[in-house]
């Protein structure tokens, strides 16, 4: 067997923060207007089938589901009934005063504002298509 320690590593070189983010939604008009009302952000490019937002440095991909195949494919597209798979979160100055802001604009929290465990204070919500956005401090 070969020594590892012997052989050149290949070097990877990553990027400073995510490019972009595509989220799979079966109303891309609801979903559309989720992240319009909640988020308060503006469309930076649309068509038929997604409509792209951004945060900070990262676009947010909203992709009508049924166009979704061909970008995962041979990979298949899990329903939004199959479950949460992940967790998106945004650190953020105040927790709690982010959630009577996000109530008052119709958001049912998942959970929180809560002290997690490990350190911080966290509250979750999900988007029309079944992503679960964490605000943390």
């Amino acid at each position: 067997m070969e020594d590892i320690s012997e052989i050149d590593p290949v070097t990877i070189s990553w990027p400073a923060g995510i490019y972009a983010i595509t989220l799979f939604q079966e109303n891309l008009i609801a979903a559309k207007q989720f992240y319009q009302e909640v988020f308060d952000l503006e469309v930076v490019y649309e068509d038929a089938n997604s409509c792209v937002f951004k945060i900070g440095e990262t676009l947010i991909n909203l992709l009508n589901t049924n166009s979704a195949d061909v970008l995962v494919n041979p990979a298949k597209v899990a329903k939004q009934e199959a479950g949460s798979r992940l967790v998106f979160t945004l650190q953020v100055e105040d927790v709690d005063a982010l959630c009577e802001a996000l109530i008052k604009r119709g958001v049912t929290l998942l959970n929180g504002p809560m002290d997690r465990p490990w350190g911080i204070r966290t509250a979750s919500f999900m988007d029309p298509g079944g992503h679960i956005w964490e605000i943390a401090k």
